[in-house]
């Protein structure tokens, strides 16, 4: 899409990380279903970088090739770290193609790029050695012990009725390995689509002269989005969820939507524990980091439905300094 000078704003727009469905058909239907909204950010006058979940798809990857591994044993496990990169780059080139066809359709051109993002972490940090964050599908205990022979250094959590889960280590985020390069791809004017998932969690190897490796383990998606929209020095951060506004007492009858907050405001209804510990929660204790984090900057959380709306200010939950 061409432009003849540089937007005034910077979004980072974070897509629902369950949103898309849990299947290739039905993540394609979201995508085409978002891209509409996507150009009409940019109709608005905004750059935008997309960041999105991979829940479902990190599981449906490892589980189909632990399921392949026990059916033929030529067929190789992989690890959470590849699983993650194959679900970046199958998602981003869902969306690459959505947002190309939604261009043809309004006879728009534009560059879409998908970049497979790596972010650092500190190897001290205390969650690598407590994974705490449920990944992948519910798991009955039959095959969760049969998951557990094929990786026996996981952990495991019976989590309600519906059975087991994988548990992962959730380090904090601390440096976008390519943000460089999506801030050059910016700067060339492309849409770019980085660190779904939460990105690729790395460490430094010292007895490799410091090359990157993997660790098995996931950051939380909300906080790389932040650091992402620090990093690309985004004015704005709308967070896309499945409901239109960030609640009080939600699912009670005295349910209000909250359309304006100020950090102080978020952050004390959060520490009342009125958002879900794994829903809400760290959608808005991220938006809280992110407008501290300079002045002017304001975090939106709002509905796929209702996204243009909400970054015009006329929808949505805002959370301001």
């Amino acid at each position: 899409m061409s432009r003849m000078h540089k937007k005034p704003n910077r979004v980072v727009i974070s897509l629902g990380g369950n949103e898309p469905g849990s299947t290739p058909e039905e993540q394609e239907a979201y995508f085409r279903s978002a891209a509409p909204f996507l150009l009409d950010a940019i109709d608005q006058g905004n750059e935008i970088i997309i960041t999105h979940g991979n829940g479902p798809q990190v599981g449906m990857i490892q589980k189909a090739f632990t399921l392949a591994h026990q059916r033929n044993a030529e067929v190789p496990l992989v690890d959470l770290p590849e699983c993650g990169a194959m679900s970046q780059g199958y998602i981003g080139y869902q969306l690459q193609q959505a947002i190309g066809a939604e261009m043809d359709k309004q006879y728009k051109r534009g560059h879409v790029a998908t970049v497979v993002t790596q972010i650092e972490v500190d190897p001290d940090d205390p969650a690598l050695a407590n994974p705490s964050k449920p990944i992948g599908a519910y798991l009955t205990e039959e095959q969760m012990e049969a998951d557990k022979a094929l990786h026996p250094e996981a952990s495991y959590r019976h989590i309600d009725e519906r059975g087991w889960r994988r548990l992962a280590a959730s380090p904090d985020p601390k440096k976008i390995v390519e943000a460089d390069s999506i801030l050059n791809l910016l700067d060339n004017d492309f849409v770019v689509i980085a660190c779904g998932g939460g990105g690729l969690p790395v460490v430094r190897d010292y007895s490799d002269k410091g090359a990157y490796k993997g660790v098995p383990a996931v950051i939380e998606k909300d906080l790389a989005g932040e650091l992402l929209a620090e990093d690309c020095h985004a004015n704005v951060l709308l967070m896309i969820t499945s409901v239109d506004f960030a609640y009080k007492n939600f699912g009670q009858p005295d349910q209000e939507g909250l359309r304006d907050l100020t950090v102080e405001e978020a952050e004390r209804l959060a520490d009342e524990g009125q958002f879900g510990a794994t829903s809400m929660e760290p959608k808005v204790r991220a938006a809280v980091k992110f407008v501290r984090s300079r002045p002017g900057r304001t975090c939106v959380i709002a509905s796929l439905e209702h996204a243009a709306e909400a970054l015009a200010g006329l929808s949505g939950t805002r959370i301001h300094a």
